[in-house]
């Protein structure tokens, strides 16, 4: 399988189309064909040679992408082949596939590109769990975003 992976640390031209191996989806974990990945700065961070993957995660970085499932790992129900989704990953998106862990998979949702789909799971569950799982965040209170304009808080707007 292709992945981008990294050369030496470094800019841009550090990056390399490599062959890599991809293990079989275990149990609890899906197997998915990438239609594309994010960019964001613990990507970034990686490729400077500032933010080693976490333990037994690929060495390519890729911690957010789109796609669509492929296979199930035993005692996988939540999920189908051919489902569209999003996933928030420890690593190794800039691939043609990734396994994931079936928790870190949302839907697709209705209307969004799969392209498009991969600036989603890093922004929106970083909003979610800021609004609703810290901060309680319910229908009919006000919330102050500051710095709106960047990729959680243009999320956090909407």
């Amino acid at each position: 399988m292709r992945a981008v992976t990294i050369s030496a640390p470094g800019g841009p031209g550090k990056l390399t189309l490599s062959l890599v191996n991809l293990g079989k989806p275990g149990p609890g974990e899906v197997l998915i064909d990438v239609a594309a990945a994010g960019v964001n700065r613990a990507d970034l961070l990686q490729r400077a040679g500032n933010y080693p993957p976490p333990a037994g995660a690929p060495e390519w970085p890729g911690l957010e992408i789109s796609g669509t499932v492929r296979a199930l790992g035993p005692g996988v129900t939540t999920w189908a082949p051919g489902d569209r989704v999003v996933a928030l990953l420890e690593g190794g998106g800039y691939a043609e596939q990734v396994v994931a862990r079936a928790a870190q998979l949302l839907p697709l949702p209705d209307g969004v590109d799969l392209v498009d789909g991969a600036a989603l799971p890093e922004a929106v569950c970083t909003a979610w769990t800021n609004l609703v799982d810290t901060g309680r965040l319910h229908a009919g209170e006000t919330l102050l975003v500051q710095g709106g304009s960047g990729g959680v808080g243009s999320v956090a707007i909407q």
